[in-house]
């Protein structure tokens, strides 16, 4: 595979990696903030002012949202393919052993792609938007490979065996369908074959090849892999010797140390535009190994065909377009950095907050007094915990509203008095050392915490059945003297419409799964608690600037929680309290270097 993909890249790869390059700063200045800024179009004409998990139904069942959002994804489609396109044009005329011009590849590249608007094609969005982001194998888009599931999601389908199986057959399913699938654009731009054709026979070119195919997709890939991560090692073994031998001469230990910086991130850039193109390079050699080996006629694009009505004058107006329109993207993004309105990120100083996700829930059963403890050991700053109202106005400390989950026994908190509930063994589903773990009382947990001196992120989980419940919770808090030491959180915005109602003075925090658009018009919500991948530089900004502060949940991974920390949440909810400890601590040793860096691999590296 390695020799087939030098062979194709032979003629033309200087001008596919600087298509690539292009294409990126492209569509980080311009595409990006473009189709962005048309989904808000959308919000604003269709009256959403925010999109959070309450209203996103409405928003999307709207037929007129519907109809304006299909034309988006047609446009984002169009933008994709004319990049894979571009790259299989120039890639195509390499198995010719001939050079391209590449405005003539762009030139083709963009009438061959203008025909997705053909009703027989219209299902290459199939393909390109909805398949092929699962799968960086090469013949996706950076614009479309950038999706990723929410990690919440994930960790909701992980812990539940039967979500488990479902996602491992249906991600078995989508790879197959994608190998199967993975020639159709070749045949559709080589061969001017509709999308029904070039899928037919991409099926039939690759039939009883697919695994073979993932395999010489996959190991180039990991083979790169290595290797640049073999050269940031020695990079930093480099910069460690210099700190250490010539760390008396702070000038010179500094210009070197530059230096090598400088070649960090070089190579940074150009590795994520090699490992972009490389995948699709190995997709065209496998492309023409299959044609070879059945013996299919290679159909090349005309190399020298040349369309007389693009004629210079034409292309120094796009050129002088393309530079016009640079222009306008960096000096809006650099009035923008200026005023405050992007953030960088560029921080030393940082007072950022772990929050324990129902307690130390990794290692003790969640909501109980047993995690509260193990999160206080770990140096938690803060708690979260559940709670709801039982039959006799008693407020819990519980997620699920059954506890057949944690306990085995099917029961509903609505339904049931204290005095049943905290018979229940909740701890036992863990480990069966903590089988004298109870359900607590909120009353209780805040006596613990005040004692403690630790802080509390307390959920109101409401059923719909109860009575005075936000007052309820409120009044506990008051008798405890505990107003400043917690916050009240809802998902449901109405629970914190009441919580103001009770007392203006209580601070409250909306959780949302999915958070778009203006949420700081939400003026009953003090702070807000997001998912972390609905989470951007933007969004943190406009909470801070109201004075406001952001919460991340749930992260638990070391470059989640490193992404939260970049971004400046002022809390990290997680269930690895000991990671989150550790990551917030390196980050207040953070410096311009370390910035510059993560920055960087932000925009030219693969999501």
């Amino acid at each position: 595979m390695i020799k087939e993909t030098k062979s194709i890249m032979k003629k033309n790869g200087k001008k596919i990696i600087l298509f690539e390059f292009i294409f990126k700063i492209l569509t980080l200045l311009i595409a990006m903030p473009v189709f962005l800024n048309m989904f808000k179009l959308i919000m604003k004409f269709t009256g959403y002012k925010y999109l959070t998990l309450e209203n996103i139904f409405s928003f999307v069942l709207n037929p007129i949202t519907l109809v304006l959002l299909l034309i988006l994804l047609i446009i984002i489609a169009f933008y994709s393919i004319f990049d894979m396109g571009t790259i299989i044009i120039l890639l195509d005329a390499s198995k010719q052993n001939k050079e391209m011009n590449l405005k003539d590849a762009v030139r083709l590249s963009f009438k061959k792609s203008i025909r997705i608007y053909k009703p027989s094609n219209l299902g290459l969005l199939l393909l390109v938007l909805f398949l092929i982001p699962f799968f960086n194998i090469g013949v996706g888009s950076g614009v479309i490979t950038s999706i990723k599931i929410p990690e919440f999601i994930m960790d909701y389908i992980n812990a539940n065996k039967v979500l488990c199986a479902i996602y491992t057959v249906g991600i078995v399913l989508l790879i197959s369908l994608l190998l199967r699938w993975m020639y159709s654009l070749h045949y559709y731009f080589l061969e001017n074959k509709t999308f029904k054709e070039a899928h037919k026979s991409s099926t039939v070119l690759s039939k009883k090849s697919n695994l073979r195919d993932l395999w010489d997709l996959t190991w180039p890939q990991i083979l790169l892999y290595v290797a640049y991560i073999l050269l940031v090692v020695i990079e930093i073994l480099v910069i460690v010797v210099i700190n250490n031998v010539l760390h008396s001469l702070a000038l010179l230990d500094s210009v070197l140390i530059s230096i090598i910086v400088i070649l960090m991130m070089i190579s940074l850039v150009i590795f994520s535009i090699v490992s972009t193109v490389f995948g699709s390079v190995c997709t065209s050699a496998l492309f023409y190994k299959h044609k070879e080996q059945k013996g299919e006629k290679v159909q090349h694009i005309d190399v020298n065909e040349i369309d007389e009505k693009f004629t210079k004058t034409k292309w120094r107006y796009i050129k002088y377009t393309f530079i016009l329109l640079s222009v306008i993207g960096t000096t809006i993004l650099t009035y923008g950095v200026v005023k405050g309105k992007y953030n960088l990120n560029i921080e030393y100083i940082r007072n950022m907050e772990i929050t324990a996700h129902r307690g130390a829930s990794v290692l003790y059963p969640e909501n109980t007094m047993a995690a509260f403890r193990g999160a206080k050991e770990l140096g938690a700053d803060w708690i979260e915990l559940d709670v709801q109202q039982t039959k006799d106005m008693k407020i819990i400390v519980s997620h699920d509203t059954n506890f057949k989950r944690v306990s085995g026994v099917d029961m509903n908190s609505w339904e049931a008095t204290y005095e049943e509930i905290k018979e229940l063994d909740v701890g036992s589903f863990k480990d069966e050392k903590y089988k004298d773990e109870r359900v607590p009382l909120l009353d209780d947990v805040i006596k613990w915490a005040k004692e403690n001196n630790i802080k509390l992120n307390i959920e109101l989980k409401p059923t719909g059945r109860e009575e005075g419940f936000e007052k309820q919770v409120i009044d506990i808090i008051k008798e405890n003297d505990f107003e400043n030491d917690c916050v009240i959180t809802s998902q449901v915005y109405e629970v914190l419409e009441n919580a103001k109602k009770a007392d203006q003075n209580i601070v409250t925090v909306y959780v949302m799964s999915l958070a778009f658009g203006d949420i700081t018009s939400l003026d009953k919500a003090d702070y807000f608690s997001v998912e972390a991948t609905s989470i951007t530089s933007d969004m943190v900004s406009k909470i801070h600037k109201e004075g406001k502060q952001i919460y991340g949940w749930t992260v638990n991974t070391e470059e989640g929680i490193n992404k939260m920390i970049n971004l400046n949440v002022d809390n990290i909810i997680t269930d690895d309290i000991t990671l989150g400890k550790k990551l917030v601590a390196e980050s207040k040793n953070s410096n311009l270097i370390t910035e510059i860096v993560n920055g960087i691999q932000s925009i030219f590296g693969k999501n």
